[in-house]
């Protein structure tokens, strides 16, 4: 990652480009620490050219967003690249560290004499994921599917992944023993009564995900159903892993780290 500081009258201005992980926290640091060192504690961080953000970068971002604050300065984010954004509303650091669209909005908003407010604290959002599932059963599926018109051939895999079914959830919660998500039904047409029957408890399924902050994209496994909850119009489910690979196990310990991390960064940020 390459970073340009620009200084400006009453405000700063850090240009990032490239990848910005944990080997590049350091640089960001030297970076803000030598302004500090200046009197320079109102800083725009212009992130629309930075292609990727793990977790130890965004912890980062909010302790040097709270040591300009309490030296009566600010941080704010300016232009997120779409990888960024989408990373920075899914863990809820736009409730700490303001973001804008333009470069002239968040400028303005750096050297405001009247605080930048932050939204208020809560649970980082973890269910923006799509969960991706189908059976390893396929008899299950016809029966249920057939009564709404879709198509069951061979099971969803990595080998043939344009083949066979599978339906689309959004995740709810992500740990190394299972994970839940909740799915409306899709293009099925199915109840959630229907909907409770075709996920039973008990059953086995293949699901395919990804984490935020990790590289490697989609995942797999295999999972069995545990719980499941019928609401008016979704079911929540909950499914423990029966079949994982080391390394998904332990990506998925490190992003359970991770969230666990940035929230605690946040509370921090966000206690009055």
């Amino acid at each position: 990652m390459h970073i340009t500081v620009e200084p400006r009258d009453d405000h700063a201005v850090l240009y990032l480009r490239g990848e910005f992980d944990t080997f590049y926290v350091p640089a960001l640091q030297q970076e803000v620490s030598a302004l500090a060192k200046t009197g320079m504690h109102r800083l725009v961080l212009d992130l629309r050219f930075v292609k990727f953000i793990n977790s130890t970068a965004l912890g980062a971002i909010i302790k040097a967003s709270k040591e300009a604050s309490k030296q009566g300065g600010r941080l704010v984010i300016s232009r997120p690249s779409p990888f960024c954004r989408d990373i920075l509303e899914k863990i809820g650091l736009d409730r700490a560290v303001p973001i804008f669209d333009s470069e002239e909005d968040a400028q303005a908003a750096v050297v405001r004499d009247t605080k930048v407010e932050s939204k208020s604290e809560g649970d980082l959002a973890q269910g923006e994921s799509t969960v991706l599932f189908s059976p390893i059963d396929l008899s299950r599926l016809e029966h249920f599917l057939s009564q709404s018109k879709q198509t069951v051939k061979a099971p969803l895999s990595k080998d043939k992944p344009e083949v066979g079914w599978s339906g689309s959830g959004r995740m709810a919660a992500l740990d190394p023993n299972g994970i839940r998500f909740t799915w409306g039904g899709g293009t099925t047409g199915l109840s959630p009564f229907a909907m409770g029957q075709l996920l039973a408890i008990g059953t086995e399924w293949k699901v395919k995900f990804q984490m935020p902050m990790y590289k490697r994209g989609w995942v797999e496994a295999t999972c069995v159903i545990r719980e499941l909850d019928e609401r008016s119009d979704s079911v929540k489910v909950g499914a423990a892993f029966s079949k994982i690979d080391d390394a998904t196990r332990n990506a998925i310990k490190q992003y359970a780290s991770d969230m666990a991390f940035l929230k605690e960064e946040l509370r921090k940020a966000t206690d009055k």
